[in-house]
C-alpha cells in the first residue's frame, strides 16, 4: 500500500459511526443525560487534551502506557483525555473550588486509551459518568450504584448484573497479615483471576494462620450478597476489615431498601485499582460482551491530588460498548433518516414550506424533495428509501 492510499482508511482503533449507530448513540446520551439531570447532576465539559502532569500527579490515576502522549509547540507534554473522572477531578479542585460540597458532576465525552477497551478495543470511545464529591457515606455509595443501575437501563441493557466488592477489606486484611510489599502486589491479581491453586502456595510458603488462608480462598470464591458478608466476617479479627463489611453490608441494604437488589451480587475478589480506590467498586455486566460496561467506586485521595481534599465516589459508562451489547443481544436500532417525503408542485411553494414547518413542529422528520419530481416518481423514490410515508402537495395546495 502506497502512502497516498492511507487517505482512504481510518487509523486503527477509530472508526467513522454510519447513520444508524449515529442515531442511536445520540439515543442513549440524551437518556444518560436525562438520567443524570433527573437525580440532581449538572453537566460539565472538560477539554480533550489535558497537560501530562494531569495523570502524572498521584500513583494510580493512569497507567502511563495507556496514555496517548503529544506536544504542544511549546514542547510541554500533553495528553488525549484518557478518562472523564481524572479531569472532574482537577475542574473540582480548581474552577470550583469555591463550590461547597456536595458536588454533583456528570460529563459525556470521548476518551483516548491506548490499548484501550472502551469499545471492543478501540482506542477513542465515548464515557458518560457521574462524580459525587463530598460525602463519604454508604447513602453516597448506594446512590453511585443506584445511578449506574439507573442509567444502564435508560441505555437499554435491562439484562444487568453490578458485581460490588470493596477494596477497604483486602487492604485492611493485608496489613493484617503483615505482608510484603512484594506479596501484596502479587496477591490481588490471583484473587481477581481466581486461581485458588497459586493462593493455596502463597498461604503454605508465607505460613498463613487458617483463618486467614481461608479468608483467601474465600476472597476468590464466594460470591452471593449478604451471605457473603456473614461468612466473612468469620474469617477476621481485623476491625478495618470488619468495618470495610459493615459498610458494604449498609450500602446492601440501601439497595435492596430500593428494590435494586436483584441486580447486584457481592465479589470480594473484586480489586480493582489500589492506589486509586479506596473503598467500595463496582462493574456492571450484561451477555454478549466480554467486557464491564460500567464501573465505579469510591475514590477519597484524587481530588486532594489537585489540592483539595474532597471524598468522592461516581461511575462511568462505555456507550460503545453498550452499543456493542445491543447490537449482540439483538436489538435493532431505529433506522437513521426522514420518516416523511415531502413533495409539491413548483405553483404552491409558499403552502408547502408552511405545511412542511407544521410537520417538523408535529415532531416528524421530512426530507423534501428538491428534484421537481412528480407524485408517482416520488413515491417510488420513498419506495426505494423505505420512507413508509410520502406526501404530495398538487397545485392548488390540497395533499395526499
Amino acid at each position: 500500500m502506497t502512502l497516498s492510499d492511507w487517505r482512504f482508511h481510518t487509523p486503527d482503533g477509530v472508526q467513522d459511526g454510519l447513520p444508524d449507530d449515529c442515531a442511536r448513540k445520540r439515543g442513549i446520551e440524551a437518556a444518560l443525560r436525562a438520567v443524570f439531570a433527573a437525580r440532581g447532576y449538572v453537566e460539565v465539559e472538560t477539554p480533550g487534551l489535558e497537560f501530562h502532569d494531569v495523570y502524572a500527579a498521584g500513583r494510580g490515576l493512569a497507567p502511563q502506557e495507556g496514555l496517548y502522549k503529544l506536544f504542544d509547540p511549546q514542547g510541554r507534554i500533553l495528553v488525549l483525555r484518557y478518562d472523564g473522572t481524572v479531569p472532574v477531578a482537577r475542574l473540582a479542585a480548581t474552577l470550583l473550588r469555591d463550590e461547597e460540597p456536595p458536588l454533583r458532576l456528570s460529563y459525556v465525552g470521548n476518551m483516548v486509551r491506548y490499548g484501550g477497551s472502551g469499545g471492543g478495543r478501540n482506542i477513542e470511545f465515548t464515557q458518560a459518568g457521574v462524580e459525587l464529591m463530598g460525602p463519604c457515606t454508604p447513602e453516597a455509595d448506594a446512590e453511585a450504584i443506584a445511578t449506574a443501575i439507573a442509567a444502564a437501563r435508560a441505555a437499554g441493557i435491562d439484562q444487568l448484573q453490578v458485581a460490588v466488592g470493596t477494596v477497604a477489606f483486602f487492604k485492611a486484611l493485608r496489613e493484617e497479615w503483615g505482608l510484603s510489599e512484594a506479596d501484596a502486589a502479587e496477591l490481588p491479581e490471583l484473587i481477581e483471576s481466581k486461581d485458588t491453586l497459586a493462593l493455596e502456595e502463597i498461604a503454605d510458603e508465607r505460613r498463613l494462620s487458617p483463618e486467614a488462608r481461608a479468608a483467601l480462598l474465600a476472597m476468590a470464591s464466594f460470591e452471593g450478597t449478604f451471605d457473603v458478608l456473614d461468612r466473612m466476617e468469620g474469617l477476621t479479627r481485623s476491625p478495618k476489615a470488619r468495618a470495610a463489611l459493615a459498610n458494604l453490608r449498609e450500602v446492601l441494604r440501601l439497595l435492596a431498601a430500593d428494590g435494586l437488589l436483584r441486580y447486584v451480587s457481592v465479589d470480594l475478589g473484586m480489586m480493582g485499582n489500589l492506589d486509586y480506590y479506596t473503598g467500595i467498586i463496582f462493574k456492571g455486566f450484561t451477555y454478549g460482551i466480554g467486557f464491564p460496561v460500567l464501573s465505579g467506586g469510591r475514590y477519597d485521595n484524587v481530588v486532594a491530588e489537585f489540592g483539595r481534599p474532597l471524598p468522592a465516589t461516581g461511575f462511568s459508562l462505555g456507550v460503545n460498548l453498550a452499543m456493542a451489547a445491543l447490537r449482540r443481544q439483538g436489538s435493532a436500532p431505529e433506522k437513521a433518516g426522514p420518516d416523511t417525503l415531502f413533495g409539491y408542485d413548483p405553483a404552491a411553494r409558499a403552502p408547502a414550506g408552511a405545511f412542511v414547518e407544521t410537520l417538523r413542529a408535529e415532531g416528524r422528520r421530512v426530507a423534501v424533495d428538491v428534484e421537481r419530481r412528480g407524485e408517482a416518481e416520488l413515491r417510488a423514490e420513498g419506495a426505494r428509501r423505505g420512507i413508509a410515508r410520502v406526501l404530495f402537495m398538487d397545485a392548488e395546495g390540497a395533499v395526499r
